[in-house]
């Protein structure tokens, strides 16, 4: 994964792990006519070059700054994952999800279109590679893939999206393993866009805090390799957490304001439950989509209520571990899902649950358990929530590997 915390798991684990803040003044773009100028922005520095693997010298030129980020996290995923030929010869599907794909590139040719007298140099490429399915093919000619492709466009489910659907092909017998995951770029259009809908924090992003006033735009990219667990433990390798439930719902309720009762999340929290036959008491820590905007909180709040509430024991609603981590990293729109399904495997292989930060006064929605410092904690299973615009909502329940239990 790539975060503002920075690129690959270790540096992220640690940066979560110790509630580290990674939001800061957006340096990519003009920021002096919006709201605010701060975001989740990721920094390369210190990293090393990208490796070309199977790119040629000309593909690694037309890279933009969405293929960049999700092709660092691609590789980690492949590497750790210990996959070779005996998965190529699979063919694995991948299923990405992402809001502004190649957006960048958009806007560059918006840019030379208006400002360049209709100077055509590089247009028809910019057009070409802005396509969503370009940053997701890319992976694939550096990997030597040759699989279906799929692009989950979900609006801030997408990412979740993405890993659910690759999750049903593995899971159905259909095919052996899939690659799945989600990344988006920031750029000056969303940006904008989201300040001009005035859903941007002009001081910090607080998730369920009383006086939130609006979320952090952040950038990067997770992936993670799907494969059938009985495979996967026959070869040796190290699995990080299996995916034991999904759900998905629509709410049809707004453009953009989800169900004030949180309806359609209600449903994707039971689903996904239902499917892995646990009620609300096995779940030892539930990832928020909390961005921090006034309507979006006391929504899922909403939901996670009548969730906990509802299981026959009667769990108590005050026990259920809640936290949202885009307090650190801001909210990466269709990577969002991805990046904190891999949140909660590294919560599953650490035992600890990250903080929701910036928080002063929760609100009173918050009669379950908000995390506010890091805490160590039993950790046996996950419960994440993506929610996007339009009613777009989805929930993965993942929990440890079998063999980590005691």
């Amino acid at each position: 994964m790539v975060t503002a915390l920075g690129s690959g798991w270790e540096t992220n684990a640690a940066g979560f792990r110790e509630g580290r803040a990674a939001l800061g003044k957006i340096t990519l773009f003009d920021t002096s006519r919006q709201r605010t100028q701060i975001g989740g922005e990721v920094s390369l520095r210190g990293e090393p070059d990208l490796d070309p693997r199977r790119l040629n010298a000309r593909q690694m030129k037309r890279l933009d700054r969405a293929s960049e980020l999700f092709l660092r996290a691609g590789y980690e995923a492949w590497d750790q994952a210990g996959w070779g030929d005996v998965e190529r010869a699979h063919s694995p599907p991948m299923v990405i999800g992402t809001s502004a794909g190649g957006m960048s590139l958009g806007e560059a040719y918006y840019r030379q279109a208006v400002n360049d007298g209709g100077r055509r140099h590089g247009q028809a490429t910019r057009a070409a590679l802005y396509q969503p399915q370009c940053q997701v093919l890319n992976l694939a000619h550096a990997l030597g893939l040759d699989g279906p492709v799929t692009v989950v466009s979900n609006a801030c489910a997408s990412g979740a999206n993405a890993i659910g659907s690759a999750y049903r092909l593995v899971q159905s017998g259909r095919v052996p393993c899939a690659i799945a995951g989600g990344y988006d770029a920031l750029c000056q259009l969303v940006y904008a866009g989201f300040d001009s809908l005035q859903a941007l924090s002009p001081t910090l992003p607080r998730p369920f805090d009383a006086q939130r006033d609006g979320l952090a735009l952040g950038e990067g990219a997770a992936v993670l390799m799907l494969e059938d667990a009985d495979r996967a433990a026959a070869r040796g390798a190290r699995i990080l957490g299996e995916i034991c439930g999904y759900g998905c719902a629509t709410d049809t309720h707004h453009l953009t304001q989800p169900h004030p009762e949180g309806l359609a999340a209600w449903t994707c929290m039971k689903a996904a439950c239902e499917e892995a036959g646990v009620g609300p008491s096995a779940i030892d820590y539930l990832n928020a989509h909390g961005t921090g905007t006034p309507l979006n909180d006391v929504a899922e709040g909403a939901a996670i209520q009548r969730w906990a509430g509802e299981e026959e024991e009667n769990v108590v609603v005050s026990q259920i571990k809640v936290s949202s981590t885009k307090g650190a990293i801001g909210h990466l729109l269709g990577g969002a899902g991805a990046v904190e399904t891999v949140i909660g495997l590294m919560s599953l292989q650490g035992q600890w649950i990250p903080p929701s930060l910036n928080v002063r006064t929760p609100d009173p929605i918050c009669t379950f358990d908000l995390v506010r410092e890091p805490r160590d904690a039993r950790i046996d299973h996950v419960l994440t929530n993506s929610f996007g615009f339009g009613g777009s909502n989805a929930s993965l329940l993942l929990r440890r590997p079998a063999a980590s239990h005691s």
